[in-house]
């Protein structure tokens, strides 16, 4: 066995888990990044408005996304690059919600990924006053990044979870969740909206 696993991170433009401006990812072999990516994405029409308070968290706004992929075409890169692994996101049950709702809304199929949340694996690990990503990635050893760029983000999600696994002395992400007795949870697809027909 091998910690290997793919972490994720969406950033959005509004409040619609349907509405992924950027994903960041990171692929984890033999408890090592090994290989990343990320890109804008055009979100879903009708859930496209960049909300004020979005773009003051990440800084993407509506012009940044008018030249990139939409959601179907990203969701293609996104499953190529994570196979069949695990997802680790820190709040994970935004980040699966964001894929379930973004499938919905396009009618793409949702993949049923298994995944794991890095926020519980810290409850479990660390002794924090707050398990924002910055200070657990502090406290994991990671260095400064910008919160909030999703591939920075997807890169200190999977640090913390390589250190979370040094630190139970396992070297298998199922053997980590149950180590710390946090669940390895699996996408529920969402019913696919029907589409109008003419």
């Amino acid at each position: 066995m091998a910690l290997d696993f793919t972490a994720i991170d969406f950033e959005t433009a509004n409040s619609s888990g349907a509405s992924a401006c950027a994903v960041g990812l990171a692929r984890v072999r033999g408890g090592r990044v090994v290989a990343t990516a990320a890109w804008l994405i055009k979100p879903p029409a009708g859930h496209d408005d960049f909300a004020p308070i979005n773009v003051g968290i990440h800084g993407i706004r509506s012009a940044d996304v008018v030249n990139a992929p939409d959601w179907s075409m990203q969701l293609e890169r996104l499953t190529a690059f994570a196979g069949a692994d695990v997802l680790v996101a820190h709040n994970a049950g935004f980040d699966m919600s964001v894929l379930r709702r973004a499938c919905a809304v396009t009618g793409d199929e949702c993949p049923p990924y298994r995944y794991v949340c890095s926020v519980q694996m810290s409850r479990k690990t660390y002794t924090l006053d707050s398990y924002r990503l910055p200070l657990v990635a502090a406290e994991a050893g990671c260095s400064p990044f910008a919160h909030h760029d999703a591939l920075a983000d997807a890169v200190a999600c999977a640090e913390i979870t390589i250190d979370c696994a040094r630190r139970a002395r396992v070297d298998d992400v199922h053997a980590l969740a149950a180590h710390l007795g946090v669940r390895v949870s699996q996408i529920a697809a969402e019913p696919r909206l029907e589409r109008a027909v003419a």
